[in-house]
Order: structure tokens, then C-alpha cells, then sequence
């Protein structure tokens, strides 16, 4: 079995946000970046399923040279080897087209990617790469077994659950649930330093997406402390200025 995980390289939730070039770029310095926590659930249950030499696990990462102290922690974590689209991720469709480029000249079994990035929170690369295969892909996962040439998903839906069994190959976005974490040991450290990480020219595509500018959130107001006997004043509060009643 051959397993293609998709990571991403997004900054830390602790990092302050800023921008330059009148707001319109994103401003790198100073940010720490790290593997995307959904993609590492992702890898980890990749590992899982490939251990006792059951398969292969190839990571893949659209991105430039500053992303691969990234690629290498994935590599540290436990996979085989790692290719990297030598491209900025322009947006959504941008990265999943490389994806699906590279994936039509290299076949996998199962291709596997987190619920969303945590920069973005988009949660559109699984169902774009699924489209532009032809083939079934499934977000939001909770589970994920394999038996033989199919997997079995589970995912939450309104008032229960839903439990797909789908033939090898396929897409399928992870959420929480499906693995733990796993964290590189000394051993896996010092591996990943010579595991192979083949770096690719990106397909030519025309992007779908101008970013204007970037704007941070209203900083938050004061908290209003209402006596608990004062009813009326919490009415009043919500809705005349909060507006939600």
C-alpha cells in the first residue's frame, strides 16, 4: 500500500500576526511555523496503518525552500521519503492542481490529508485533489481502517454517523480522532536527515484568487459586569449594543 500524505507549513496559533506592503503581504518575520497539527493526525495514522512493512508513506508539500525543516519533522515522525512543489501556496485550488499533478505521474493507494490548515481553515484541498483525480474523496473523518484494497471512514453527520467503505485509491481529509499525534524520537530525528526529499517544478496553472489586503479582527471590547439582580440592564446590553436578541 502506498499512502501520499499532504502537509502543510502553518504558523504557530501563539504567533502575532502582522502584515506589510500596505496589508496586502503577509509579514514572515519573526513567525515560527510548524507542521500543520491535522496533517501530523493524518501522518500518524498513516504510520498505523503502514507498520510491519503493511506500506509506504510519501509527504508532499507545496512550498519553498523555508518549508523544509518542516518536511524533514514529517520525515522524523515516520515517513519514508518527502517531495516538495517548489511553489508559493498561492491559495486552495493552486496547491491541490500540483498535488494532483505529481499524483497522476505517481500513483497512490490512499491519499490522505488534514481536515483543514490552521492558517486558512478552508478545508478544500482533499475534495479539489479528489475532483481533479476523478476520484471518491471524503472530509472531515473520524476514523480510518483498512482491509485489504479498501478503507472504512467514519464521519460525523447531523444526528449520527456515517460509515463509508470505499475501494483503494481515494482522498481522505483527517479530523480529531483518527490518530494521536506521534512524536519523532532521537532515532527518527537523526534518520530524517538523510531520508530522500525530491523537490519538483510546479505545474503551470492560472491562480483563481487576488488577495486585495488582510485586515486583523476589531480588538475586543471591555467586558460589562452586570449585577445579578439587574435583569433588565443584561436585556438592555444584548439588545442594544450586543444585538443578539
Amino acid at each position: 500500500m502506498k499512502i501520499l500524505v499532504c502537509i502543510s507549513n502553518v504558523p504557530d496559533t501563539t504567533t502575532k500576526i502582522t502584515f506589510t506592503d500596505n496589508n496586502t503581504q503577509f509579514n514572515t518575520n519573526g513567525v515560527q511555523f510548524i507542521l500543520n497539527p491535522y496533517d501530523e493526525i493524518a501522518l500518524s495514522r498513516a504510520i498505523e496503518l503502514s507498520e510491519g512493512g503493511k506500506g509506504t508513506i510519501t509527504v508532499i508539500n507545496v512550498g519553498e525552500t523555508s518549508t523544509e525543516a518542516t518536511i524533514r519533522k514529517a520525515l522524523a515522525i515516520g515517513a519514508d521519503d518527502a517531495v516538495r512543489i517548489n511553489a508559493k501556496p498561492h491559495d486552495a485550488w493552486f496547491v491541490a492542481y500540483q498535488i494532483a499533478e505529481y499524483i497522476k505521474q505517481n500513483p497512490f493507494d490512499l491519499i490522505l490529508t488534514g481536515r483543514e490548515s490552521i492558517d486558512y481553515n478552508g478545508s478544500k484541498v482533499a475534495a479539489m485533489v479528489g475532483e481533479l483525480l476523478d476520484l471518491p474523496s471524503v472530509s472531515i473523518i473520524k476514523k480510518l481502517d483498512v482491509d485489504g484494497n479498501s478503507g472504512t471512514v467514519e464521519r460525523e453527520i447531523e444526528g449520527g454517523k456515517e460509515v463509508l467503505t470505499i475501494p483503494f485509491p481515494f482522498v481522505a481529509g483527517a479530523a480529531e480522532g483518527v490518530a494521536e499525534p506521534k512524536i519523532p524520537n532521537m532515532r527518527g530525528i537523526m534518520s530524517a536527515r538523510t531520508k530522500p526529499l525530491k523537490v519538483v517544478e510546479p505545474a503551470e496553472v492560472k491562480t483563481n484568487l487576488e488577495v486585495l489586503s488582510y485586515e486583523t479582527p476589531a480588538p475586543r471590547s471591555q467586558v460589562k459586569l452586570v449585577p445579578a439582580d439587574d435583569s433588565g440592564k443584561l436585556i438592555e446590553l444584548l439588545h442594544g449594543e450586543a444585538r443578539v436578541i
